[in-house]
Order: C-alpha cells, then sequence, then structure tokens
C-alpha cells in the first residue's frame, strides 16, 4: 500500500480506478466529483457528480451510495485534464470536516496496489478537496490534496466553476441532475482564534491558509514542506517563535524592485513564517538611511501586501518612501531597531531574515551590534544579492567576543535562481545549530 502525504503525488495506470471516500453520508457529509479542464473548471453542470447526479452522462464517472467514484479512466473525454474529489459538511450540520473521525479516501485499480491519501491538515474547513486524479505528460497520476475552505459548499463549487444561486429557490416539481443544495447561511464569528496544527509529517498550517485558493495552497504547500524537511533534517526541535524580514530598499536595489525578484522574495519567505512564527505572520521592515515598520505580512494577503507596500519611491501606507527610509544605506539604525525590540522571553526565538547588496561599511559598529545580539534569543541570516563586496557580513563566522555564534551569510546572484529546496537550506542549514548553542548557553529555555 502506497501512502500518500499532503501534498504528494504518484504516478497510476490508465485502468479503471476505483475511489473510496468513507465518512461520508449524504445529508451529512456529502460527496463531490468534478471533473474539469485545463483552466480547472468544469465545463458544464454534467461534469459535477454527486448524490443529485451520481454519473455523468457517458457513465465514465459514477457515484455509488456507499461512497465508492468508479473512474473509468480509459474512457475519461480527452477534453477532461482532472477528476477533483471533494467533501462538503451539510449546512444543517455544525463544525468543520476535521471533527469527522472516519474520513478517509483510497484509490484501487485491478491489479495494482491501492493508494491511500492521508487526511492531514484539516483545521475549520467545511468543505475541502480530498484527491485529484489528473493527467500530466500522458500518464495518469494521482495527489493528495487536502486542502479547502471555511466558506463551505458555496466555496467548493465556486472554485471549480459551477454557479451557485445562494438565494432559497422555489421548489422544482422535477430537479435537474446538477441541483445543488442550498447554499448555507454565513458561519457565525468565532469566538476564540483557531490555533496552528502540525500534520504527521511535522508540517505546520495556521489558519489563515483556509483563505487561500486551492492553486496557491497547493504551491504553499510544497514550499512548507522544504522548509520542514530542512528543519527537521537538522534536528529542530521547539523552534516556533518569531520570523522578521528586514529588505534593503536602496537605489542599487532597483533592478530588483522592478524585476519581481524582491517581491518573490517576500513570497517565498512566507512559508518560513508559517513554520516558525507563532502566529505565522512575516514581520517585515524596509530600510534606507532610516527604516520603516511594515504591517505584518499573513498568509492569505500576500499579493495585496506586495503591492501595497514593495516599493523604491513614493508614499505607501502613510509611509513617505523617499523621506523617511531614503535611497541609501545604513545598517546601524534597522539592526538597532531589531536588537531593542527582541523579546528577552527566553522561551521565544527570533530568526530575522535580511536581504541586501551590499553596503555594511560601518564595520565596527556592525561588529559591535552583532556582539550585543548575541546574548539575545534571536539569530540574524544575512542574505547578499548581487556580486557587491559585503565587508564584515562576509567574515562573520570567524567573530570574536560572542556568547554564541549568532549570524550566518550567503550571497548569490539572484534569489529567483535558486529552486526553493536549495534557498531553503541556505537560510535554515545554521539556525537549528544556533537553537542548540542558544539553549545550552541559557539564552533559550
Amino acid at each position: 500500500m502506497t501512502v500518500l502525504t499532503r501534498g504528494a503525488n504518484t504516478a497510476i495506470s490508465e485502468a479503471p480506478a476505483t475511489v473510496a471516500v468513507t465518512g461520508t453520508t449524504p445529508g451529512s457529509v456529502d460527496l463531490f466529483v468534478f471533473q474539469v479542464d485545463n483552466t480547472r473548471k468544469v465545463r458544464s453542470d454534467d461534469d459535477l457528480v454527486f448524490f443529485n447526479n451520481p454519473a455523468s452522462p457517458d457513465r465514465t464517472v459514477t457515484l455509488d451510495a456507499d461512497g465508492q467514484v468508479r473512474l473509468d479512466l480509459p474512457a475519461i473525454d480527452a477534453g477532461i485534464d482532472m477528476i477533483v474529489i471533494a467533501v462538503s459538511v451539510d449546512e444543517t450540520v455544525p463544525g468543520p470536516l476535521s471533527a469527522v473521525p472516519t474520513l478517509a479516501v483510497s484509490l484501487s485499480q485491478p491489479g495494482g496496489e491501492t493508494i491511500t491519501a492521508a487526511i492531514d491538515g484539516l483545521t475549520s474547513e467545511r468543505s475541502a478537496v480530498l484527491l485529484e486524479v489528473y493527467r500530466r505528460n500522458g500518464e495518469w497520476k494521482a495527489r493528495n490534496v487536502s486542502a479547502g475552505w471555511d466558506g463551505g459548499l458555496v466555496a467548493l463549487v465556486t472554485e471549480h466553476g459551477v454557479a451557485v444561486d445562494d438565494t432559497p429557490a422555489e421548489p422544482a416539481t422535477t430537479p435537474g441532475p446538477a441541483q445543488l443544495p442550498t447554499a448555507p447561511p454565513p458561519a457565525p464569528a468565532a469566538t476564540t482564534p483557531l490555533a496552528a496544527v502540525v500534520d504527521a509529517a511535522g508540517v505546520r498550517t495556521v489558519p489563515a491558509e483556509a483563505r487561500l485558493s486551492l492553486e496557491k495552497r497547493q504551491k504553499l504547500d510544497l514550499r512548507k514542506q522544504e522548509v520542514t524537511k530542512v528543519l527537521l533534517t537538522k534536528g529542530a526541535r521547539n523552534y516556533v517563535g518569531r520570523v522578521i524580514l528586514v529588505i534593503d530598499k536602496t537605489g542599487s536595489m532597483s533592478r530588483r524592485y522592478s524585476g519581481g525578484e524582491v517581491a518573490e522574495i517576500v513570497r517565498r519567505m512566507v512559508p518560513v513564517a508559517t513554520q516558525l512564527d507563532s502566529d505565522g505572520q512575516l514581520e517585515a521592515y524596509l530600510y534606507g538611511v532610516k527604516f520603516a515598520k511594515l504591517p505584518d505580512v499573513t498568509v492569505d494577503r500576500v499579493d495585496e501586501w506586495i503591492d501595497d507596500y514593495i516599493h523604491l519611491h513614493g508614499r505607501h501606507g502613510g509611509i513617505d518612501y523617499d523621506r523617511q527610509i531614503g535611497g541609501i544605506n545604513d545598517e546601524i539604525p534597522i539592526m538597532s531597531e531589531v536588537i531593542a525590540g527582541l523579546d528577552r522571553d527566553t522561551s521565544v526565538p527570533t530568526l530575522v531574515l535580511f536581504f541586501t547588496d551590499g553596503g555594511f561599511n560601518k564595520r565596527t559598529a556592525i561588529q559591535k551590534l552583532i556582539r550585543q545580539a548575541s546574548s539575545r534569543p534571536a539569530f540574524w541570516q544575512f542574505i547578499g544579492i548581487g556580486r557587491s563586496g559585503f565587508g564584515v557580513l562576509e567574515k562573520l563566522d570567524s567573530l570574536s567576543g560572542r556568547v554564541v555564534d549568532n549570524a550566518g551569510f550567503f550571497a548569490v546572484d539572484n534569489v529567483d535562481g535558486l529552486p526553493d529546496g536549495r534557498l531553503y537550506e541556505l537560510l535554515l542549514s545554521e539556525y537549528p545549530d544556533w537553537l542548540r548553542a542558544a539553549r545550552a548557553a541559557n539564552i533559550l529555555t
């Protein structure tokens, strides 16, 4: 038996397949099957198979009353790129999918081994995609998705191109095959904040991820897995605390901003925050000769945040980027600010991710700050962008006079040129070593 963790995929044969979903009962937890094209949308209502429409017109996809989905893969229309197996809690039933203890999905084929998708990471979602069966380079594959939406049925079907009238309709004497259940009313506001959860593979999910589109969530999941892989390989434990992002906003960074490299840096640091920051948010600063503290980057509003704040000039979010931040670099004010704000609670480790294209000319002052910070619960990871001289940063490993080695440095020509796995390896490989050293020195408990 093959067990797919969340986000993992495997090849399957082009033979009839049976997908068994347990934990579903019509009117309680409903099962839906979407046949979608390369836009990830259904072509018409006929491409939606569920209890009110238990078979596609050509009967290549059928749904049994006991929760078995039959897929005649050799006969699936060439216009179908993916078959999506999904579930949704009925509007009359309280609680999220994570409260359904028997929810599980497996795929079997004649003469082949059974593939089971582990349903991990669901928290407050009332609808979710469990499994995707899709074509890739001429072969069929299956992927464990285990991701969904707090918005329930409406969010699920809308994501896959099915229109829903959210007002009660007059009863039809003969319901059409794709007549959907009435849309649920808005869920009441939560009285207490939802906590992050950690799945069996050690990947952490924060509540805001439920508001992402399925496509964005899948990409985020892959990056989170790469972050977790580095941390677990290095034996990191009890590492959740704070993540602070500092980005150089000087004139020499112009090409990095205009070309989208800085925007992509922000996107790729968010998965780090989901794994290492207690609330999954990324504290952010831009700096030049001075600095500006920006609103935290949240996982569900990354693109909007980038549009609002990743600029070299102008006025954004009430901040005058030219006058309040400036266009030349001086690292002392921003480093002093971060050090002053470090939590003295010895149970909270902080990771500072500092992106710059060079400068750092105040060697003595910078060394003094790094030594000062070595008794605080923070590790500084400096990332040099480009081929400029990085001065004192290149000699951090041999800097004397520190309680522990609290800083690392690496340089790359272009961050975009690094695959996710390699980037996270460079970013995080020294952090677990610092955690152990800081605990040994009673900087962390």
